[in-house]
């Protein structure tokens, strides 16, 4: 019965859940970057209402076939969605079509003679700055373009792809849930999100492949299997670099249990090992990052969100900024290094390190907010969720290169906001029950 309850109570937020996905869709080729924008807060909203029933269901466990059922038919939905967000997609076909040649990706852009062969009326013309930069994408992610090429040269065969990719991610999580001793069903926190949705179903995006490494890197940590834990990272990082970052969460000094410098080792023979097929072009294996990061005002300092906004007051030069943010990952990454001996405390410090890092750098872009969603699965924190719910905002003037300044404001500031609402929280609640924060579950 308490069951059936609970079940009742979700039943009608995945109706509007899969009423905004339709939406969503709609406005996507209706090609309505703002009505998109609305429909997705909204559907985050509801998301919001569905977790909190989630996080607070006691012995009112809903159905898991209900929340995983839903989850299927919101990617379904996204599925059909077109090349309108984001046009990455175009990039990864491109980079699996000339390794599919034969060619090392990193060796030409795609404007070069050599590759003129290879050019088609469909994805050429489409493939961002096709006529200045190589491929950005580290090894591994080549590696799966290669392998979404021989499925088909095609949008949704990449999206398939991916959606079948997140599933083992989603399938790791649940793993996760039960070896910490929570219920299955908080696999909802990532399963109905729609930022995942959208950016993986939605647009196949490559994040797919981080939120499946990062999550089987955290479960084999979990389990005590070292080596498995490092070739996990590793992979995780040559999709992108940033899971680098969670490194200090899961690998432990000799003398532990949970590492020795066996994780270290497996970490850089992946890494080795991956770069091998590549190395041939020499430090053009890292592609375009060198220029992103001038592209984005990284170099400059413009493009940090925290700095621009102080930079408003008073000038603050970049290596200050850089100064503040080495040294609070610095701080991170030696408390997750001597962190206790429970389990759940690598997720923990993993989620710190990943939210941390993604704010210093922030991100102008949603989908790089996707593995965050994971790592708040593993370790929520509420705060944290602000940031993967109203990251969608940075839509809202893409296609004119900028982030408006109300909606960085929105995201990285309401961040803060939230943060320290949460200390003044925390502080309160010790003060009127001394020793009550070690009970405080960080889910609410």
């Amino acid at each position: 019965m308490e069951a059936r309850t609970a079940r009742s109570k979700l039943l009608p937020l995945a109706g509007l859940l899969l009423a905004g996905a339709a939406g969503g869709l709609a406005a996507q080729f209706d090609r309505d970057l703002a009505a998109f924008v609305i429909i997705a807060l909204v559907q985050g909203a509801v998301w919001a209402v569905a977790a909190a029933l989630v996080l607070r269901g006691g012995n009112r466990r809903p159905s898991l076939v209900l929340i995983l059922g839903t989850a299927v038919l919101l990617r379904v939905i996204a599925l059909a969605a077109p090349v309108f967000l984001s046009d990455d997609i175009n990039r990864y076909i491109w980079d699996g079509r000339v390794q599919a040649a034969g060619i090392n990706p990193y060796r030409y852009i795609p404007t070069d003679p050599e590759l003129e062969p290879l050019r088609d009326p469909l994805i050429f013309p489409n493939i961002n700055r096709n006529n200045y930069a190589p491929t950005i994408y580290p090894p591994v992610a080549q590696m799966l373009f290669l392998m979404a090429n021989r499925l088909g040269e095609t949008a949704l065969a990449v999206k398939l792809m991916f959606v079948t990719i997140e599933a083992v991610g989603i399938g790791t999580l649940l793993f996760i849930l039960r070896a910490t001793g929570r219920p299955p069903d908080h696999i909802l926190l990532y399963a109905w999100h729609p930022l995942p949705v959208w950016e993986i179903a939605g647009s196949g995006h490559v994040d797919a492949a981080v939120v499946t490494f990062a999550t089987v890197a955290l479960a084999a940590a979990l389990s005590g299997r070292r080596i498995w834990s490092g070739v996990a990272l590793a992979a995780a990082t040559l999709v992108k670099f940033f899971p680098v970052v969670l490194a200090p969460a899961l690998w432990r000094p000799a003398k532990s249990n949970f590492g020795d410098w066996r994780w270290p080792a497996a970490f850089i023979a992946v890494i080795v090992a991956a770069y091998l097929p590549y190395i041939g072009v020499g430090s053009r294996a890292l592609g375009f990052l060198p220029g992103y990061v001038g592209e984005e005002n990284f170099g400059s300092g413009a493009g940090f969100w925290l700095l621009g906004m102080a930079r408003r007051v008073i000038p603050i030069p970049l290596a200050a900024y850089l100064g503040l943010a080495v040294s609070v990952m610095a701080g991170l990454a030696i408390g997750a290094l001597r962190r206790g001996p429970a389990p759940r405390s690598s997720l923990n410090w993993a989620m710190a390190l990943g939210t941390a890092a993604l704010f210093f750098a922030s991100p102008h872009y949603s989908w790089y907010f996707v593995s965050l969603v994971a790592l708040l699965t593993a370790a929520p924190w509420w705060p944290a969720w602000w940031l993967t719910l109203a990251a969608v905002l940075l839509y809202w003037d893409q296609k004119t290169g900028s982030v408006p300044i109300w909606a960085g404001f929105t995201l990285y500031g309401g961040f803060i906001i939230l943060c320290a609402v949460d200390i003044v929280r925390r502080t309160v609640f010790d003060k009127g029950a001394p020793g009550a924060r070690r009970t405080i579950d960080c889910a609410t």
